[in-house]
């Protein structure tokens, strides 16, 4: 008769159910709280891109408008504005040379709120011409917008800071 020892209970290693299912709720509980730490972050980083793509496409606005007053650009636009955004980065022609292009942005940005990434980047802003009133902002398919004189994001969701981010 062939003899099979047993190891004794003190021999055998591993981790007891209970153990298992302690460690597994620690671990959900610290998930939980870091979701909204990570949520957090991500909103932070999006609105930290709004604030840049809002501030240098208003700089080049502006810098393209005081190209034009200074007479520097052939501007199509009677109010000296750009006609669209990717007139920005496209480059507009000089006024003593012809063959020379101005730039004023590398790229437009887009809209880091905007969810429909296949969009173009210069059709993720609301769009505002130089006479229209403060409030009133367009999509850039408009027809209504002979020149931009200023942008907003299109997203309604409201900001960290409690303010919608279409109103930045």
């Amino acid at each position: 008769m062939i003899s099979v020892s047993r190891p004794s209970r003190r021999a055998v290693r591993g981790f007891s159910i209970i153990e298992l299912v302690v460690s597994v709720a620690i671990l959900g509980v610290l998930a939980s709280i870091a979701m909204p730490v990570i949520q957090t972050s991500i909103t932070r980083e999006k609105e930290y891109q709004l604030r840049i793509a809002l501030r240098d496409i208003r700089t080049a606005i502006d810098a393209y408008k005081q190209a034009s007053a200074n007479g520097l650009i052939v501007t199509s636009t009677q109010s000296g504005y750009p006609q669209t955004l990717s007139e920005l980065a496209a480059g507009v022609a000089m006024k003593a040379n012809s063959s020379q292009q101005m730039y004023f942005l590398r790229s437009v940005p887009r809209d880091p709120f905007f969810s429909d990434e296949t969009t173009p980047a210069v059709d993720t802003w609301m769009l505002r011409n130089y006479a229209s009133q403060p409030d009133t902002f367009s999509p850039p398919s408009s027809a209504s917008i002979p020149d931009v004189f200023d942008v907003q994001s299109t997203s309604s969701q409201v900001g960290l800071n409690g303010v919608p981010y279409n109103q930045w």
